[in-house]
């Protein structure tokens, strides 16, 4: 048991009162079971106590999402502090103010639980009131007199820890509780950190909903729970208008989605899409790699100008009469309206199928005029439809206004030189030009082997033909690995939201990687949100953090070097004579201790050591299996980004570096996963800048 300077130290006084709380816990744990068996008889008998279908099916979706949100982890505590306060009685807390005071005791948790009476049990961790817990201190009380941290193993109460604020007493980074929790080995998917949350995090965590937010964090700052916190904390204050509009979290590959994938359920936010870039612009099957080059230049900014002219181009100017014949009428719309129609559609900015349907519309209204002067009456919705569908009105549009698609306009442009050359003059030499003309192009956009590159090409056509469905709020993780063209996408998306953007300019691997998040922000349409650092690290070791911030002259990038507040953990740098049999010798020694494996090395390598690992009785898995119950995972250096492992071995650096130009970069990251011990294998001589 932990405990305070001030605490009581008659052992029979602290044996009760971790009785006393440890009953706390299972009358909470019993009054959270009692709640989820009423929302199941709700969601049962949802569809009796409806008015009708609509209404049944509305009640029945929101029950399942609450049966969710109320399910109970027992080997995660049910809370993991207490607060004590002093001050005017205001037993509503959730009501209260950050400038009320209140009084009693409060336990802060994961959810809200009350009693048969809708009593307060536990207090949600993003309630008004639970604001203290993070915040509070020695020289800000806050009304706080004992703030309590309590020890857990495996769901079960073991210990508590108590600070008295109001004594002057404040133990900081000195908590054993705290600091046992942040060090806890992890193996699987990762945790949240509510019981963790640092002062400068909860103010991020915080923000208000119309603020967008750009965080710069060094390896082990917590950024990325940071912003998946922010999202949970923001459903939470905001959750009409964001089950409505949703939340999207964009993640930088599918391992990491499935890494970070228990964080928000495990904080009772079941209903929060996860993406990659890659998905959220698949309105095409990938099937080609391009090279380098190519891609860099369809990823480039002046893309998406040179598709809007393309599309500006697709619009003509009208050559004749519509005469339209409708029984013994004849309606004429001469040319002078017909430009006018034009000409105030190309006025309004719409997205260009949008546009189309209004010079439609338009011209329908046109007809409709003439034949109410001449009948005297308002023709029907069934005429206004003949109208519209007759075929001198879609010849005309399919002339000045033809319809198009995105795979169709991209099409075009990559395979008629002249037709890029139209669009592209003054934009791209005709060098670049050249490099973005197929050779031998494909006869249709059906028959077209797609890149990735081009889907991003595609999703940008999209955004200029329709406006696409947008997000609430947007957390985008990793995010200095976007490139321009993906930021837009991203933005399309998010136009009337807020986002929470995280990332680490050090970390960038992508050729266009980011080198100045204000520009970043510009693309993603939020140029004014402040950029905020996170430089002090509690998760990696002080060692680790020192051999990698060695690497940072030589990434060319403006940020801090990162810091770290844990002084233990391991590192091992060594030179070897077999590669393969010294990381089969360096993980049976880190299965020795507690956690997870993580053995990183160059993509062309992975196979050959899960081959060796295997051979050798050791069970591996691979970066996006979280499910397996093997410790240890081989993971290649391109997919590592945002993991986490206890004990890291790094396979050959010379390796990593020499397979892609931003070679540094991707050690960086590689040398950061380790929260526990580093091991880093070679026999090739180190590179240059981490040797120094």
């Amino acid at each position: 048991m932990t405990l305070a300077a001030h605490t009581s130290n008659d052992p029979a006084d602290l044996d009760d009162e971790l009785t006393s709380e440890r009953a706390h816990l299972e009358s909470s744990r019993a009054a959270l079971r009692r709640m989820r068996e009423r929302a199941e008889a709700l969601f049962s008998t949802g569809d009796k106590v409806a008015g009708d279908s609509y209404t049944a099916e509305q009640l029945g979706r929101h029950m399942a999402r609450r049966v969710k949100e109320l399910a109970d982890d027992p080997t995660t505590p049910l809370f993991f502090g207490r607060l004590n306060f002093g001050g005017t009685d205001r037993r509503n807390s959730d009501d209260a103010g950050p400038d009320d005071e209140v009084v009693g005791v409060y336990h802060v948790g994961r959810r809200h639980v009350t009693d048969e009476l809708g009593e307060p049990m536990v207090i949600d961790w993003r309630a008004p009131v639970s604001r203290s817990f993070y915040r509070a201190s020695a020289r800000d009380p806050q009304g706080v007199t004992v703030r309590r941290r309590f020890g857990f193993s495996t769901g079960a109460l073991t210990s508590f820890e108590d600070e008295h604020l109001d004594r002057g007493e404040e133990l900081g980074t000195a908590s054993r509780i705290l600091t046992a929790e942040i060090e806890r080995p992890r193996v699987g998917p990762m945790r949240d950190i509510v019981a963790t949350i640092q002062p400068e995090q909860d103010e991020l965590v915080r923000a208000d909903l119309a603020d967008s937010i750009c965080v710069q964090g060094a390896p082990g700052t917590g950024k990325t729970a940071v912003g998946l916190h922010r999202a949970a904390y923001l459903l939470y204050l905001h959750r009409e208008r964001l089950n409505r509009s949703g939340v999207l979290i964009v993640g930088p590959n599918r391992a990491f989605l499935s890494y970070i994938a228990a964080v928000l359920p495990a904080l009772g936010e079941v209903e929060v899409q996860q993406s990659t870039v890659e998905d959220l612009v698949a309105r095409v099957p990938v099937r080609a790699v391009e090279d380098v080059a190519t891609a860099t230049l369809k990823h480039d900014v002046r893309m998406a100008e040179v598709l809007r002219r393309a599309l500006e181009i697709q619009i003509g100017e009208p050559t004749e009469p519509i005469m339209v014949s409708d029984g013994s009428f004849r309606w004429r719309i001469g040319l002078e309206p017909l430009h006018r129609v034009l000409e105030e559609t190309r006025r309004e900015g719409l997205p260009y199928g949008v546009g189309r349907e209004r010079v439609r519309a338009r011209v329908v209204s046109l007809l409709q005029r003439q034949s109410e002067a001449r009948r005297a009456e308002s023709p029907s919705d069934a005429w206004l439809r003949r109208m519209a569908k007759s075929r001198p009105v879609t010849t005309f549009l399919d002339t000045v206004w033809p319809a198009v698609t995105p795979e169709g306009l991209v099409h075009t442009l990559l395979a008629d030189p002249a037709a890029l050359a139209a669009a592209a003059d003054g934009l791209l030499t005709e060098a670049e030009q050249a490099q973005l003309t197929w050779a031998k192009p494909p006869r249709t956009a059906k028959a077209t082997r797609w890149t990735a590159a081009d889907a991003v090409l595609i999703d940008e056509a999209a955004g200029l033909i329709e406006r696409p469905a947008g997000f609430g709020h947007v957390v985008i993780d990793e995010a200095q690995d976007l490139s321009p063209m993906q930021c837009r996408a991203i933005a399309r998306r998010s136009e009337h939201a807020s986002i929470t953007l995280l990332g680490d300019l050090a970390q960038g691997t992508a050729p266009w990687a980011a080198t100045d998040w204000h520009e970043t922000l510009a693309h993603l349409g939020k140029p004014n949100a402040v950029v905020v650092p996170l430089t002090v690290g509690f998760r990696v070791p002080a060692a680790v953090v020192a051999l990698a911030n060695r690497l940072l002259p030589a990434l060319a990038v403006n940020v801090p070097p990162a810091e770290s507040l844990r002084r233990d953990g391991g590192l091992d740098v060594r030179t070897v004579t077999d590669l393969t049999e010294a990381t089969v010798a360096e993980v049976r020694a880190a299965l020795t201790h507690d956690g997870s494996v993580g053995v990183i090395a160059a993509d062309d390598a992975v196979e050959q050591l899960r081959a060796a690992l295997a051979d050798a009785g050791v069970e591996t898995a691979t970066a996006d299996d979280v499910s397996t119950a093997a410790r240890v995972t081989v993971v290649p250096a391109t997919l590592v980004k945002g993991l986490e492992y206890d004990h890291v071995v790094v396979v050959e650096p010379a390796a990593i570096v020499a397979a892609e130009p931003r070679g540094l970069h991707r050690l960086y990251v590689v040398l950061t996963r380790a929260v526990s011990r580093l091991a880093v294998l070679h026999r090739d001589p180190l590179p240059a800048a981490l040797a120094g």
